[in-house]
């Protein structure tokens, strides 16, 4: 039974008392429809196999990594000393958008992510978009990781034996190359294990992500030894538009908290655990970028970082004035990147597991396989174009389009906890967003502002992006729908 005070609908569909072209666009999936179809596809069931931990780590996963290892070097520039206040802006932002992803994946625990919020909440149009923008934030987040990836799996090649691929091989078109052959490289060993199932998945993750904190906490002890309080004697170089700036940009190194709600259908008590993980994973890692970036900027002065994608690695030669130390931070950033490009792979493919349930994208990306229970095809066709897009695009273009990306569907779930509370306030949440509606409407305030910090070039490719999604929506998705099915389906039983 509906809760008193939801706005009249359509049983069948939920959809809003309108009529016509509108009512169609704002069709509602009911939540205890999505709850129910969770972990099913096209041949076989998704296994519930991930616990708390493994939750946790999926999100320290996808998001520890990114912002320390590979970007810290192109939001230094921006910045100057004040990269470290970028950090914190980044991550209170992150954070109300993640109070909101704790209330709906505790109240939704499903595959989908905000998507799937926003189509419990806001309707159909409004979910695609959603998840249009969710394919922006994961797939090409996977690219942008992975040729970061390449920089210091040369760090480590030149450390150890002395050679290193050639820049021909080793970087995109762009950057002075042809293609980014490790780029490609690690994305399909990601693919490798996911092809194993989502708990061979996360124990591998869980061995990565452990590497990767030791390297962090590694760096800080050797970076602080070169410390020099000097390199902070002009902490805001170029004010606040420049702080804004490399916030934006860094915005991206945290995309990864949101990961564990991709996992809902495979987690074993995902209304308890989705929400923990999520917040534990973000406390955990807004003090490790923080400081780490406050260790690096005091050992190295900003200007001197000339947007490196291995910056932690030349720090640590600088201070120590070995090579060994540098070798030691490599390899670890090699195995630490690897498992964010795991991963967000990860939730690229149950994000898109979701959409083709739904009918809104092709069948073969829910097909499940009987015997690893893991969306085989999904997870190829997803690899495949990630690894292509990592080889051919430079990283900067690559982190910047994601960032605006994951800030339109981080917007959106600020909405939709208030939508949710508003239509179906009798509903049993694990969770609640502490002082709202104030903190989602902060939430959502602080990812408009910073998606206006970004580039005119980068709203040109969101916007070619969404007439794109928008397109293939009206050509195929609006028509093959499971709502849109079970609509005509009740006007012909009508008749």
């Amino acid at each position: 039974m509906l809760d008193q005070g939801a706005p009249p609908h359509n049983q069948a569909t939920d959809v809003p008392a309108f009529s016509g072209v509108v009512a169609r666009l704002m069709r509602r999936k009911p939540v205890e429809q999505l709850v129910t179809e969770g972990g099913q596809g096209e041949g076989g069931v998704l296994r519930r196999s991930l616990g708390l931990w493994q939750l946790t780590m999926i999100s320290i996963g996808a998001t520890l990594g990114t912002g320390i290892f590979v970007v810290l070097g192109e939001a230094v520039p921006k910045a100057g000393p004040a990269v470290t206040l970028s950090f914190v802006i980044a991550g209170l932002t992150a954070l109300f958008s993640a109070l909101s992803y704790a209330e709906l994946a505790g109240t939704i625990p499903v595959s989908g992510s905000s998507y799937s919020y926003a189509y419990a909440t806001m309707g159909e149009l409004i979910a695609w978009i959603c998840g249009w923008c969710l394919v922006l934030e994961y797939g090409v987040s996977v690219a942008a990781v992975a040729v970061g990836w390449g920089e210091y799996l040369n760090e480590l090649l030149a450390g150890t034996i002395g050679v290193t691929i050639p820049t021909a091989l080793s970087a995109p078109p762009g950057d002075g190359g042809l293609f980014n052959l490790p780029a490609l490289i690690v994305v399909l060993l990601a693919m490798a294990f996911l092809l194993g199932g989502a708990k061979e998945s996360a124990r591998a993750n869980t061995v990565m992500v452990c590497v990767k904190i030791a390297a962090l906490v590694l760096f800080c002890a050797i970076g602080f030894m070169g410390f020099r309080s000097g390199n902070y004697a002009h902490f805001m170089p170029l004010g606040m538009a420049g702080v804004s700036a490399a916030g934006a940009t860094l915005f991206f190194s945290y995309i990864g908290f949101d990961a564990a709600s991709t996992a809902g259908e495979e987690a074993k008590d995902a209304q308890r655990d989705l929400p923990r993980a999520i917040m534990l994973s973000l406390v955990i890692v807004t003090a490790l970028y923080v400081l780490v970036a406050a260790v690096a900027v005091g050992a190295r002065p900003w200007r001197k970082f000339n947007d490196s994608e291995a910056a932690l690695a030349q720090i640590m030669r600088d201070v120590t004035g070995q090579s060994f130390w540098a070798t030691l931070l490599a390899c670890c950033a090699v195995i630490a990147i690897a498992s964010v490009v795991l991963t967000v792979l990860y939730g690229q493919t149950r994000i898109l597991f979701a959409m083709s349930r739904d009918g809104l994208v092709p069948k073969v990306f829910a097909r499940v396989h009987p015997k690893t229970g893991a969306p085989r095809a999904n997870t190829v066709i997803v690899s495949l174009f990630c690894g292509v897009l990592a080889a051919a695009v430079p990283l900067g273009r690559l982190a910047d389009a994601t960032s605006i990306g994951t800030l339109f569907a981080f917007a959106l779930v600020n909405v939709a906890v208030v939508v949710l509370r508003r239509t179906r306030p009798a509903m049993h949440r694990t969770f609640r967003v502490p002082l709202s509606p104030v903190l989602p409407a902060l939430g959502f305030a602080f990812c408009v502002w910073m998606m206006g910090s970004l580039s005119t070039v980068t709203w040109i490719v969101f916007g070619a992006w969404m007439a794109v999604g928008l397109v293939f929506y009206f050509v195929y998705g609006h028509r093959r729908s499971r709502l849109a099915t079970a609509e005509h389906l009740a006007v012909a039983a009508e008749k």
